[in-house]
């Protein structure tokens, strides 16, 4: 008798489910891109009217009251039937290691280091210089979670932060400033964030992920604002008010809660490409929101990132 295969026949109404899955993933992780392309201007708008130590502290603090609300309002599904629905109960003690990296990554270190050097540095500049991110990204993925991207992949994602690196480098006049050598450090914890962040959102909601990391953090950006706001001067503007509301609220938890639920369905090393557009945002805004003039080389940095996106999503992580 000729032995049956065990594995799960591929039907079309699978392929057809993990197609809508995948879709699904990619228009999540791509607002999460929306979302994390006006942090620079917002936080350029916040040192209107808030020191850099107290605007990063606060909106800490203000995401992560956000967070907390929500982990007590939504609740969790009952564990059986008949019975409420209860909080949502916190993580096993296996996965604190990993949030305690999105915290140290993307709720501390990334927003102080880059705050820090926009203080020198044009939101334009900075954009183009994070737009590294997404082949940190990447390659900390592949060593982390045992990622194998084809080679078509690196390809485009190597000629795509090429291009980012080239621009980078003509707008400095040739040699890293202080703000470079901030931004380059904000890449590296950066990246280990998200790396992590995408692993734990395969096993648990990204919503919940972000929301954890934010309350871990608490008990140091509780007395860090403290000491900043009594330090630094604040004077509150419409700018800064909506800047600091927005790194807060959108940058700092829903943008991150969208982005890592998009790297669970579609796999960390496609989603991070998507970043690839995020500094091309970023110029747009920027222009928009804070009236700073684009060199020639914008739109050829542009066509090339843009090319890169489009090959690296249609090759098989």
């Amino acid at each position: 008798m000729r032995a049956q295969s065990s594995a799960t026949p591929v039907t079309p109404v699978a392929v057809a489910a993990h197609r809508d899955r995948a879709g699904l993933g990619t228009l999540q992780a791509a607002l999460g891109v929306l979302a994390f392309s006006l942090t620079f201007p917002a936080t350029a708008w916040g040192l209107e009217g808030f020191g850099p130590w107290s605007l990063v502290a606060v909106r800490s603090v203000l995401a992560a009251l956000i967070a907390g609300g929500c982990l007590l309002a939504v609740g969790a599904p009952p564990r059986a039937p008949g019975r409420a629905w209860g909080r949502v109960p916190p993580p096993d003690r296996r996965h604190w290691p990993g949030l305690a990296v999105v915290g140290a990554g993307v709720v501390l270190g990334f927003p102080m280091l880059t705050t820090l050097a926009l203080q020198t540095s044009t939101t334009a500049h900075a954009a183009v210089v994070v737009g590294l991110l997404p082949l940190t990204t990447a390659l900390l993925s592949a060593l982390r979670v045992g990622s194998r991207p084809s080679r078509t992949f690196w390809a485009a994602a190597l000629t795509g932060a090429a291009a980012v690196a080239v621009f980078t480098v003509r707008q400095s006049g040739g040699a890293p400033t202080t703000a470079d050598l901030y931004l380059f450090a904000a890449l590296l914890v950066c990246a280990a964030g998200y790396t992590e962040g995408g692993r734990l959102a395969r096993v648990m909601p990204g919503w919940q992920v972000i929301g954890w990391a934010l309350v871990l953090c608490l008990p140091l950006t509780v007395p860090a604002a403290a000491i900043a706001l009594a330090l630094e001067p604040v004077r509150l503007t419409a700018h800064s008010v909506a800047g600091l509301l927005w790194v807060a609220a959108g940058s700092q938890f829903l943008g991150l809660v969208v982005w890592y639920r998009g790297m669970a369905a579609i796999g960390i090393p496609k989603a991070s490409q998507l970043q690839l557009a995020q500094p091309l945002l970023t110029l747009v805004w920027s222009v928009l929101l804070l009236n700073e003039r684009l060199t020639p080389a914008a739109p050829l940095t542009a066509a090339a990132v843009l090319v890169c996106i489009a090959v690296t999503q249609r090759t098989r992580a």
